[in-house]
């Protein structure tokens, strides 16, 4: 398997808010988030992110997964899933888990692997992260 890393600066496209009245503080959000990706590996450095999350919030903290692609330059996209926490502390919103690749066309046919996120929110509508992880492509795979 490869090592990668990588960051980005996303901004919400989409924003929604449901205050439930179940408990008090209790929110469900989702969020669309999109931004161009830096990495250690070219294959994913300036590819565009999109990702959809889905939070369930009490008094801004609590679980989150969605899904992602991938879109880069060549046209090929890759996508997976992603699930994690929300911290929301001392004026501070922090995000942090596991996102996993679940496949990808093009060159990235076939595309396994997986690793962490960390990240914050910047701003109500921007998030900035920082990720890492392993990948291994179906050529490679066949060959081992």
């Amino acid at each position: 398997m490869a090592a990668l890393s990588g960051s980005f600066t996303g901004k919400a496209r989409l924003q929604t808010t449901v205050v439930l009245s179940d408990l008090p503080n209790h929110e469900l959000n989702v969020v669309e988030i999109t931004g161009p990706q830096k990495s250690s590996d070219a294959k994913w450095s300036n590819a565009r992110v999109t990702y959809w999350g889905i939070a369930d919030l009490f008094s801004g903290s609590g679980s989150q997964h969605g899904y992602f692609i991938n879109d880069h330059a060549d046209g090929d996209r890759d996508w997976g899933t992603f699930e994690g926490k929300i911290t929301a502390s001392s004026g501070q919103v922090t995000l942090e888990g596991t996102w996993k690749f679940s496949g990808g066309n093009g060159k990235l046919n076939g595309l396994g692997g997986g690793g962490k996120y960390k990240g914050r929110m910047i701003s109500p509508a921007e998030v900035e992260m920082q990720w890492e992880g392993e990948y291994q492509l179906a050529g490679v795979r066949a060959q081992a």
